[in-house]
This record gives structure tokens, C-alpha cells and sequence, in this order.
């Protein structure tokens, strides 16, 4: 069975039912995939990035963008 078939199989099921559990399961599994946090998509080298990134500024460990900006041109 090809996902066309599939998705017009299901259309069919969810309007021949009458069933508010049922619908409202449906709908539920469809609202839990669309809000996926993004950081469950990134790989651990990404997060321990962004971590580490996080951890500098409350170091104090940043630059000035203008002064940064200003040794670069």
C-alpha cells in the first residue's frame, strides 16, 4: 500500500466515524508531531555547542560587536 492510499484510506475512516474519543485521539497525534521541540532534532555536538556557547556569555567570555566588527574589515 503507497502513502496516496494510505492517506485516503484514513480520510475515509476519520468521516465515517462518529466517535469524539476517536477524533479527538487523531487530533492529538497530530498536534504532538507538529510540536516536536527543536531541540530533540539536534545531534549532541550541536547542543554541547549552543551549551557551551550559553556558558561563555555567563562567563563574561564575550566581544563587542562593533569592536569585533571594526578588526575584521
Amino acid at each position: 500500500m503507497n502513502i496516496q492510499s494510505t492517506k485516503i484510506e484514513l480520510v475515509k475512516m476519520v468521516l465515517e466515524t462518529d466517535n469524539p474519543s476517536i477524533l479527538a485521539s487523531i487530533k492529538s497525534l497530530f498536534k504532538k508531531s507538529s510540536t516536536v521541540d527543536f531541540w530533540e532534532t539536534l545531534s549532541q555536538e550541536q547542543k554541547d555547542a549552543i551549551l557551551n556557547g550559553v556558558s561563555d556569555i555567563e562567563d563574561g567570555k564575550v566581544v563587542n560587536y562593533d569592536n569585533f566588527m571594526k578588526k575584521h574589515r
